[in-house]
């Protein structure tokens, strides 16, 4: 069985807007050496949306890139992408799959057959996966910066407190630091 890794660009003040924070070679080359160790990408609709409309077109070489920007969107591209939705069916991204049936169920099963992990990138998804206590890890890249704004991280809360074991923290030259958590036992 997998881990479930939920992976997420976070600010001091808790802010995950994708918009903001660094996105450098150095962090998207962090993404990617993290997509590269695990099997699969789960999100849920509105961010699989987000990532479509852009990424396909970035590894095809239609948009102009950086090679780290570009080794991030080929390294996607090859990878199953699975994506829990109420409202669509249609998922024509390539392996591009839509999770159906029961959340905790599917989300289990698709652990179960995923050996080399996957990964989690939607904020409102995870925290209703953390709710059915799915997630096994915590992969957060903390942005040295302090926004005054949301959306923030678990911000529709938890039923309880998550007690984590630092396994890692590697701070990268830009200022950001790569932490690595998992559940504590």
């Amino acid at each position: 069985m997998g881990l479930l890794t939920f992976s997420m660009n976070v600010t001091l003040d808790g802010c995950i807007d994708h918009r903001e924070g660094i996105a450098d070679d150095e962090t998207h080359a962090y993404f990617t050496r993290l997509l590269e160790e695990n099997g699969a990408m789960l999100w849920g609709r509105t961010t699989y949306e987000l990532m479509e409309a852009y990424w396909p077109a970035v590894a095809r070489g239609e948009v102009e890139a950086p090679p780290a920007i570009r080794d991030w969107a080929v390294t996607l591209e090859g990878k199953p992408k699975y994506v829990v939705s109420a409202t669509r069916t249609d998922f024509p991204w390539t392996n591009s799959h839509q999770l159906t049936g029961e959340l905790q169920g599917a989300v289990q099963e698709l652990k179960d057959r995923t050996p080399d992990g996957v990964l989690v990138g939607s904020c409102k998804l995870a925290t209703e996966l953390d709710r059915l206590d799915l997630i096994d890890e915590y992969r957060f890249l903390l942005q040295p910066m302090i926004t005054g704004h949301g959306p923030t991280l678990f911000q529709d809360g938890l039923p309880g407190t998550r007690r984590l074991e630092l396994v890692s923290a590697e701070p990268l030259s830009n200022g950001v630091v790569a932490l690595h958590y998992r559940r504590a036992a």
